[in-house]
């Protein structure tokens, strides 16, 4: 990317829907909730980095996107230097396998949440509460 422009990750909003509405899945790093994400490669579509992400980061391989392939851009953060674009995708399996990150040599995340809307909201910063709502209007989970 051209230094005029911010980086660009992509990530998925993994949604799993229960029988009393969705649950969204939060990763955390230290003290910061976000969703499954990561910078795209060159020749990398973001959908196809915002997937591969999810399985590196979960173990999560029964993901489709069954709401389609619009997606959330947030505003550039990390001092204007990143981009993010996050897909709503979904997913039966619940549990999650945090993976190892090569160049850590452990686990990227800390630890891994299911959470309702709101409770999602209570743990994530702005820009990650936003991609959290936009989400759940896009795929018509209730707010609760």
């Amino acid at each position: 990317m051209s230094r005029d422009l911010p980086e660009l990750s992509a990530g998925v909003v993994v949604i799993r829907v229960v029988e009393d509405g969705c649950r969204f899945l939060l990763l955390r790093a230290y003290n910061y909730w976000d969703f499954p994400k990561g910078l795209v490669e060159p020749g990398e579509e973001a959908l196809e980095t915002a997937a591969r992400e999810v399985w590196e980061e979960t173990g999560i391989v029964d993901l489709t996107f069954p709401w389609g392939y619009d997606c959330h851009i947030t505003e550039p953060y990390n001092r204007g230097r990143k981009k993010a674009l996050y897909f709503a995708g979904r997913t039966r399996q619940e549990r999650v396998t945090l993976g190892v990150g090569p160049e850590l040599g452990r686990p990227e995340h800390h630890e891994y949440r299911w959470v309702t809307a709101p409770e999602g909201r209570a743990l994530a910063g702005e820009r990650v509460g936003r991609a959290l709502e936009w989400t759940r209007e896009y795929a018509g989970c209730p707010e609760g």
